[in-house]
Protein backbone atom coordinates (compact mmCIF):
# COMPACT_ATOMS: atom_id res chain seq x y z
CA UNK A 1 0.00 0.00 0.00
CA UNK A 2 1.49 3.30 -1.10
CA UNK A 3 0.76 5.88 1.43
CA UNK A 4 2.06 8.90 -0.53
CA UNK A 5 -1.13 9.77 -1.30
CA UNK A 6 -1.64 9.00 -5.38
CA UNK A 7 -2.08 5.41 -5.21
CA UNK A 8 -3.25 3.33 -2.70
CA UNK A 9 -3.20 -0.62 -3.97
CA UNK A 10 -5.16 -2.21 -1.46
CA UNK A 11 -8.34 -1.06 0.93
CA UNK A 12 -7.43 0.63 3.99
CA UNK A 13 -8.46 -0.93 7.04
CA UNK A 14 -10.98 -1.20 8.46
CA UNK A 15 -9.78 -1.60 11.65
CA UNK A 16 -7.87 1.41 11.17
CA UNK A 17 -10.72 2.94 10.28
CA UNK A 18 -13.03 2.67 13.33
CA UNK A 19 -9.78 3.31 15.47
CA UNK A 20 -9.47 6.56 13.99
CA UNK A 21 -13.54 7.64 14.39
CA UNK A 22 -13.08 6.35 17.77
CA UNK A 23 -10.00 8.77 18.07
CA UNK A 24 -12.38 11.20 16.58
CA UNK A 25 -14.78 11.47 19.39
CA UNK A 26 -12.99 11.00 22.28
CA UNK A 27 -10.74 13.83 21.10
CA UNK A 28 -13.84 16.29 19.89
CA UNK A 29 -15.68 15.84 23.31
CA UNK A 30 -13.46 17.66 24.71
CA UNK A 31 -14.71 20.87 23.34
CA UNK A 32 -18.22 20.06 24.81
CA UNK A 33 -17.56 18.71 28.30
CA UNK A 34 -17.85 21.89 29.78
CA UNK A 35 -21.08 23.44 28.32
CA UNK A 36 -23.34 21.60 31.15
CA UNK A 37 -20.69 21.88 33.80
CA UNK A 38 -20.35 25.96 33.47
CA UNK A 39 -22.41 26.21 36.78
CA UNK A 40 -20.21 23.88 39.07
CA UNK A 41 -17.63 24.82 37.89
CA UNK A 42 -17.92 28.83 38.30
CA UNK A 43 -19.37 27.52 41.70
CA UNK A 44 -15.95 25.83 42.41
CA UNK A 45 -13.42 28.31 41.52
CA UNK A 46 -15.02 31.40 42.40
CA UNK A 47 -15.75 32.74 38.80
CA UNK A 48 -18.63 35.21 38.11
CA UNK A 49 -21.68 34.64 36.03
CA UNK A 50 -20.26 37.24 34.08
CA UNK A 51 -17.31 35.27 33.29
CA UNK A 52 -19.13 32.50 33.30
CA UNK A 53 -19.49 32.21 29.41
CA UNK A 54 -15.16 31.99 29.04
CA UNK A 55 -14.70 28.73 30.11
CA UNK A 56 -16.02 27.44 26.48
CA UNK A 57 -15.31 30.74 24.53
CA UNK A 58 -11.94 30.11 25.77
CA UNK A 59 -11.42 26.47 24.40
CA UNK A 60 -13.86 27.17 21.31
CA UNK A 61 -11.03 30.11 20.97
CA UNK A 62 -8.28 27.27 21.41
CA UNK A 63 -9.46 25.05 18.37
CA UNK A 64 -10.37 28.12 16.49
CA UNK A 65 -6.17 28.71 16.83
CA UNK A 66 -5.27 25.72 16.29
CA UNK A 67 -7.18 24.99 13.08
CA UNK A 68 -5.63 28.26 11.43
CA UNK A 69 -2.15 27.47 12.78
CA UNK A 70 -1.94 23.65 13.92
CA UNK A 71 -4.15 21.83 11.09
CA UNK A 72 -2.27 23.43 8.02
CA UNK A 73 0.65 21.46 9.53
CA UNK A 74 -0.24 18.13 8.57
CA UNK A 75 0.74 19.14 4.85
CA UNK A 76 4.35 19.70 6.20
CA UNK A 77 5.15 17.20 8.85
CA UNK A 78 4.68 13.54 9.28
CA UNK A 79 0.88 13.39 10.90
CA UNK A 80 1.73 10.36 12.90
CA UNK A 81 3.93 12.81 14.95
CA UNK A 82 1.66 15.79 15.06
CA UNK A 83 -1.47 14.30 16.17
CA UNK A 84 0.25 12.26 19.34
CA UNK A 85 1.89 15.42 20.34
CA UNK A 86 -1.34 17.04 19.85
CA UNK A 87 -3.02 14.98 22.35
CA UNK A 88 0.17 15.06 25.28
CA UNK A 89 -0.50 18.46 25.44
CA UNK A 90 -3.89 17.53 25.45
CA UNK A 91 -3.38 15.47 28.36
CA UNK A 92 -1.46 17.73 30.37
CA UNK A 93 -3.80 20.93 29.94
CA UNK A 94 -6.91 18.05 30.80
CA UNK A 95 -5.08 17.00 33.84
CA UNK A 96 -4.53 20.43 34.90
CA UNK A 97 -7.78 21.42 34.39
CA UNK A 98 -9.17 18.68 36.75
CA UNK A 99 -6.50 19.65 39.86
CA UNK A 100 -6.23 23.68 39.51
CA UNK A 101 -8.14 25.65 41.98
CA UNK A 102 -7.41 29.39 40.50
CA UNK A 103 -10.35 30.68 38.22
CA UNK A 104 -7.61 32.46 35.73
CA UNK A 105 -5.73 29.05 35.34
CA UNK A 106 -8.59 27.09 34.96
CA UNK A 107 -9.48 29.22 31.86
CA UNK A 108 -5.91 29.45 30.79
CA UNK A 109 -6.17 26.17 30.59
CA UNK A 110 -9.49 25.52 28.97
CA UNK A 111 -8.02 27.27 26.15
CA UNK A 112 -4.69 24.62 26.08
CA UNK A 113 -7.75 21.59 25.76
CA UNK A 114 -9.15 23.36 22.69
CA UNK A 115 -6.28 24.11 21.21
CA UNK A 116 -4.96 20.32 21.47
CA UNK A 117 -8.04 18.55 20.41
CA UNK A 118 -7.60 20.12 16.88
CA UNK A 119 -5.27 16.59 16.11
CA UNK A 120 -8.94 15.55 15.22
CA UNK A 121 -8.92 17.80 12.55
CA UNK A 122 -5.46 16.35 11.98
CA UNK A 123 -6.44 12.80 11.45
CA UNK A 124 -9.69 13.61 9.21
CA UNK A 125 -7.38 14.75 6.01
CA UNK A 126 -5.13 11.56 7.22
CA UNK A 127 -7.66 9.19 6.58
CA UNK A 128 -8.72 11.13 3.17
CA UNK A 129 -4.94 10.59 2.55
CA UNK A 130 -4.44 6.90 3.24
CA UNK A 131 -8.10 6.31 1.42
CA UNK A 132 -8.53 5.40 -2.36
CA UNK A 133 -10.56 7.36 -4.26
CA UNK A 134 -13.67 4.65 -4.61
CA UNK A 135 -14.00 4.43 -1.04
CA UNK A 136 -12.96 8.38 0.29
CA UNK A 137 -16.31 9.64 1.25
CA UNK A 138 -17.35 5.83 2.88
CA UNK A 139 -14.25 6.30 5.06
CA UNK A 140 -14.60 9.78 5.76
CA UNK A 141 -17.95 9.59 6.43
CA UNK A 142 -16.72 6.41 9.31
CA UNK A 143 -14.41 8.77 10.73
CA UNK A 144 -16.49 11.80 11.08
CA UNK A 145 -19.93 9.94 12.39
CA UNK A 146 -17.45 8.74 15.23
CA UNK A 147 -16.21 12.48 15.95
CA UNK A 148 -19.75 13.60 15.30
CA UNK A 149 -21.02 10.83 18.17
CA UNK A 150 -18.41 12.63 20.48
CA UNK A 151 -19.68 16.02 19.53
CA UNK A 152 -23.33 14.41 20.78
CA UNK A 153 -22.67 12.13 23.21
CA UNK A 154 -19.98 14.54 25.27
CA UNK A 155 -22.81 16.77 26.60
CA UNK A 156 -24.89 14.11 28.31
CA UNK A 157 -21.53 12.30 29.31
CA UNK A 158 -20.17 15.03 31.32
CA UNK A 159 -23.47 15.56 32.63
CA UNK A 160 -24.05 12.06 34.05
CA UNK A 161 -20.20 12.01 35.35
CA UNK A 162 -20.67 15.07 37.19
CA UNK A 163 -23.84 13.87 38.87
CA UNK A 164 -22.23 10.98 40.47
CA UNK A 165 -18.60 11.98 40.87
CA UNK A 166 -18.30 15.72 40.47
CA UNK A 167 -16.77 17.73 37.39
CA UNK A 168 -13.45 17.09 37.97
CA UNK A 169 -14.02 13.85 37.23
CA UNK A 170 -14.99 14.42 33.67
CA UNK A 171 -11.20 15.93 33.34
CA UNK A 172 -10.12 13.01 35.01
CA UNK A 173 -11.17 10.54 33.03
CA UNK A 174 -10.78 12.41 29.69
CA UNK A 175 -7.11 12.99 29.88
CA UNK A 176 -6.46 9.09 30.50
CA UNK A 177 -9.00 8.44 27.97
CA UNK A 178 -6.51 10.50 25.41
CA UNK A 179 -3.29 9.34 26.75
CA UNK A 180 -4.26 5.91 26.26
CA UNK A 181 -5.42 6.89 22.56
CA UNK A 182 -2.33 8.73 21.86
CA UNK A 183 -0.20 5.51 22.81
CA UNK A 184 -2.25 3.24 20.98
CA UNK A 185 -2.38 6.09 17.74
CA UNK A 186 1.43 6.08 18.08
CA UNK A 187 1.89 2.21 17.65
CA UNK A 188 -0.59 1.45 15.24
CA UNK A 189 -0.93 3.92 12.80
CA UNK A 190 0.99 4.30 9.66
CA UNK A 191 3.53 7.07 9.00
CA UNK A 192 2.03 9.16 6.37
CA UNK A 193 4.86 11.53 5.09
CA UNK A 194 3.38 14.95 3.84
CA UNK A 195 4.04 15.91 -0.11
CA UNK A 196 5.12 19.04 0.29
CA UNK A 197 8.01 20.62 1.44
CA UNK A 198 6.66 24.12 1.93
CA UNK A 199 8.48 26.18 4.93
CA UNK A 200 5.51 27.26 7.39
CA UNK A 201 5.30 31.15 7.42
CA UNK A 202 4.69 30.23 3.77
CA UNK A 203 2.06 27.30 4.38
CA UNK A 204 0.41 30.20 6.55
CA UNK A 205 0.39 32.75 3.79
CA UNK A 206 -0.81 29.91 1.40
CA UNK A 207 -4.48 29.80 3.17
CA UNK A 208 -6.24 33.26 2.02
CA UNK A 209 -4.92 32.28 -1.75
CA UNK A 210 -6.20 28.60 -1.20
CA UNK A 211 -9.74 30.30 0.06
CA UNK A 212 -9.74 32.52 -2.95
CA UNK A 213 -9.14 30.41 -5.36
CA UNK A 214 -11.14 27.14 -4.05
CA UNK A 215 -14.77 27.65 -5.09
CA UNK A 216 -15.53 24.76 -4.23
CA UNK A 217 -14.35 24.79 -0.43
CA UNK A 218 -15.98 28.25 -0.60
CA UNK A 219 -19.84 27.14 -1.58
CA UNK A 220 -19.04 24.00 0.79
CA UNK A 221 -18.43 26.03 3.73
CA UNK A 222 -21.14 28.68 2.96
CA UNK A 223 -23.25 25.66 3.18
CA UNK A 224 -22.04 24.13 6.25
CA UNK A 225 -21.42 27.45 8.12
CA UNK A 226 -25.18 27.98 8.09
CA UNK A 227 -26.40 24.62 8.81
CA UNK A 228 -23.88 24.41 12.21
CA UNK A 229 -24.95 27.83 13.00
CA UNK A 230 -28.70 26.61 13.36
CA UNK A 231 -27.61 23.33 14.79
CA UNK A 232 -25.70 25.15 17.83
CA UNK A 233 -28.62 27.56 18.34
CA UNK A 234 -30.65 24.67 18.51
CA UNK A 235 -28.88 22.84 21.25
CA UNK A 236 -28.14 26.32 22.87
CA UNK A 237 -32.11 26.65 23.47
CA UNK A 238 -33.52 23.85 23.58
CA UNK A 239 -31.93 22.70 26.55
CA UNK A 240 -33.91 26.24 27.83
CA UNK A 241 -37.36 25.21 26.92
CA UNK A 242 -37.17 21.89 28.15
CA UNK A 243 -36.10 23.39 31.66
CA UNK A 244 -39.03 26.02 31.03
CA UNK A 245 -42.21 25.66 33.15
CA UNK A 246 -43.46 24.51 29.59
CA UNK A 247 -42.01 21.13 30.14
CA UNK A 248 -40.10 21.07 33.62
CA UNK A 249 -37.68 18.64 32.28
CA UNK A 250 -34.68 17.85 35.04
CA UNK A 251 -30.68 18.00 33.98
CA UNK A 252 -31.37 14.34 33.27
CA UNK A 253 -34.00 14.51 31.19
CA UNK A 254 -32.33 17.05 29.34
CA UNK A 255 -29.56 14.82 28.76
CA UNK A 256 -31.75 11.59 27.91
CA UNK A 257 -33.76 14.40 25.03
CA UNK A 258 -30.01 15.17 23.73
CA UNK A 259 -29.22 10.93 23.54
CA UNK A 260 -31.72 10.79 21.43
CA UNK A 261 -30.78 12.80 18.83
CA UNK A 262 -27.31 10.92 18.72
CA UNK A 263 -29.09 9.11 16.39
CA UNK A 264 -28.77 11.59 13.38
CA UNK A 265 -25.27 10.54 12.85
CA UNK A 266 -25.87 7.44 11.29
CA UNK A 267 -26.36 9.78 8.25
CA UNK A 268 -22.79 10.31 8.08
CA UNK A 269 -21.65 7.22 6.57
CA UNK A 270 -24.32 7.14 4.75
CA UNK A 271 -23.62 10.56 3.12
CA UNK A 272 -20.12 9.36 2.33
CA UNK A 273 -21.24 6.57 0.03
CA UNK A 274 -23.45 8.83 -1.53
CA UNK A 275 -20.63 10.53 -2.43
CA UNK A 276 -18.44 7.99 -3.80
CA UNK A 277 -21.81 6.85 -6.14
CA UNK A 278 -21.36 10.51 -7.56
CA UNK A 279 -24.31 11.80 -5.70
CA UNK A 280 -23.12 14.93 -3.66
CA UNK A 281 -25.29 17.91 -5.17
CA UNK A 282 -28.87 15.89 -4.89
CA UNK A 283 -27.62 14.86 -0.92
CA UNK A 284 -26.77 18.42 -0.43
CA UNK A 285 -30.14 19.69 -1.24
CA UNK A 286 -31.61 16.59 0.74
CA UNK A 287 -29.37 17.28 3.85
CA UNK A 288 -30.10 21.03 3.30
CA UNK A 289 -34.27 20.27 3.33
CA UNK A 290 -33.46 18.11 6.44
CA UNK A 291 -32.66 21.38 8.35
CA UNK A 292 -35.73 23.13 7.43
CA UNK A 293 -37.86 20.89 8.13
CA UNK A 294 -36.12 20.67 11.48
CA UNK A 295 -37.02 24.18 12.32
CA UNK A 296 -39.87 24.33 11.02
CA UNK A 297 -41.93 21.45 12.70
CA UNK A 298 -41.31 22.64 16.35
CA UNK A 299 -42.93 26.54 15.39
CA UNK A 300 -45.93 24.62 13.85
CA UNK A 301 -46.62 22.51 16.85
CA UNK A 302 -45.70 24.16 20.05
CA UNK A 303 -47.29 23.09 23.48
CA UNK A 304 -46.61 21.13 26.15
CA UNK A 305 -48.04 17.97 24.98
CA UNK A 306 -46.56 14.75 24.24
CA UNK A 307 -46.76 15.22 20.63
CA UNK A 308 -44.80 18.93 20.81
CA UNK A 309 -42.44 16.96 22.64
CA UNK A 310 -42.23 14.17 20.17
CA UNK A 311 -42.10 16.63 17.86
CA UNK A 312 -38.99 18.13 19.11
CA UNK A 313 -37.29 15.01 19.13
CA UNK A 314 -38.10 14.09 15.57
CA UNK A 315 -36.38 17.74 15.11
CA UNK A 316 -33.05 16.68 16.71
CA UNK A 317 -32.83 13.69 15.26
CA UNK A 318 -33.39 14.98 11.27
CA UNK A 319 -31.30 18.41 12.33
CA UNK A 320 -28.46 15.81 13.30
CA UNK A 321 -29.06 13.67 10.27
CA UNK A 322 -29.11 16.88 7.45
CA UNK A 323 -26.24 18.55 9.40
CA UNK A 324 -23.85 15.28 9.59
CA UNK A 325 -25.12 14.18 5.99
CA UNK A 326 -23.75 17.79 5.19
CA UNK A 327 -20.79 17.99 6.76
CA UNK A 328 -19.31 14.34 5.27
CA UNK A 329 -20.30 15.63 1.94
CA UNK A 330 -18.37 19.10 2.28
CA UNK A 331 -15.23 17.28 3.00
CA UNK A 332 -15.45 14.76 0.71
CA UNK A 333 -15.55 17.43 -1.89
CA UNK A 334 -13.13 19.50 -0.64
CA UNK A 335 -10.48 16.83 0.59
CA UNK A 336 -10.64 14.82 -2.95
CA UNK A 337 -9.22 18.38 -4.44
CA UNK A 338 -5.25 17.86 -3.95
CA UNK A 339 -3.27 15.71 -1.61
CA UNK A 340 -0.36 18.10 -0.99
CA UNK A 341 -2.81 20.74 0.85
CA UNK A 342 -5.72 18.68 2.07
CA UNK A 343 -4.73 19.87 5.75
CA UNK A 344 -4.91 23.05 4.70
CA UNK A 345 -8.12 23.22 3.03
CA UNK A 346 -9.74 21.03 6.11
CA UNK A 347 -8.59 23.90 8.53
CA UNK A 348 -9.84 26.19 6.39
CA UNK A 349 -13.60 24.78 6.07
CA UNK A 350 -13.24 23.74 9.87
CA UNK A 351 -12.55 27.13 10.77
CA UNK A 352 -14.97 28.64 8.65
CA UNK A 353 -18.46 26.78 10.35
CA UNK A 354 -17.40 26.33 13.41
CA UNK A 355 -17.35 30.77 13.33
CA UNK A 356 -21.16 29.67 11.49
CA UNK A 357 -21.55 27.82 14.85
CA UNK A 358 -20.45 30.52 17.14
CA UNK A 359 -22.71 32.89 16.08
CA UNK A 360 -25.70 30.39 16.10
CA UNK A 361 -25.09 29.92 19.76
CA UNK A 362 -24.42 33.43 20.18
CA UNK A 363 -27.53 34.44 18.12
CA UNK A 364 -30.08 32.08 19.43
CA UNK A 365 -29.18 32.67 23.55
CA UNK A 366 -30.19 36.30 22.46
CA UNK A 367 -33.19 35.40 20.41
CA UNK A 368 -34.93 33.46 22.92
CA UNK A 369 -34.28 35.68 25.52
CA UNK A 370 -35.93 38.76 23.74
CA UNK A 371 -38.72 36.78 21.41
CA UNK A 372 -38.40 33.07 23.01
CA UNK A 373 -38.38 29.90 21.42
CA UNK A 374 -40.24 31.34 18.04
CA UNK A 375 -37.80 33.63 17.83
CA UNK A 376 -35.11 31.61 17.73
CA UNK A 377 -36.38 28.90 15.60
CA UNK A 378 -37.31 31.59 12.45
CA UNK A 379 -33.33 32.08 12.86
CA UNK A 380 -32.96 28.70 12.49
CA UNK A 381 -35.07 27.96 9.90
CA UNK A 382 -34.27 31.34 8.02
CA UNK A 383 -30.33 30.31 7.97
CA UNK A 384 -30.56 26.79 5.99
CA UNK A 385 -33.19 28.77 4.00
CA UNK A 386 -29.76 30.98 2.91
CA UNK A 387 -27.75 27.91 2.34
CA UNK A 388 -30.84 26.11 -0.16
CA UNK A 389 -31.01 29.23 -2.12
CA UNK A 390 -27.38 29.47 -2.83
CA UNK A 391 -27.23 25.66 -3.23
CA UNK A 392 -29.47 26.46 -6.52
CA UNK A 393 -26.89 28.61 -7.84
CA UNK A 394 -24.76 25.43 -8.31
CA UNK A 395 -24.05 23.79 -11.39
CA UNK A 396 -25.26 20.54 -12.42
Amino acid sequence: MSIEGKKIEKPFSAWIIFILATACGLIAANLYYSQPLVGPISSALGISSGAAGLIVTLTQIGYGIGLFFIVPLGDILENRKLVVVSLLLTVVALTLAAVVESAALFLTVSLFIGLGSVAAQVLVPYAAQLSPDATRGRNVGNVMSGLLLGIMLARPISSMVAEFWGWRAVYYLSATAIFVLALLLAMVLPARQPLTTTRYPALLGSMLHLLKTTPILQRRAIYHACVFATFSLFWTTVPLLLTSPIFHFSQKEVALFALLGVSGAVAAPVAGRLADRGWTRPATGIALAFVIISGILPLVIQSSSTSALVTLVISAILLDMGVSANLVLGQRAILSLGAEFRSRLNGLYMAIFFAGGAIGSATGGWAYAMGGWSAALLIGIALPVIAFIYYTTEKK
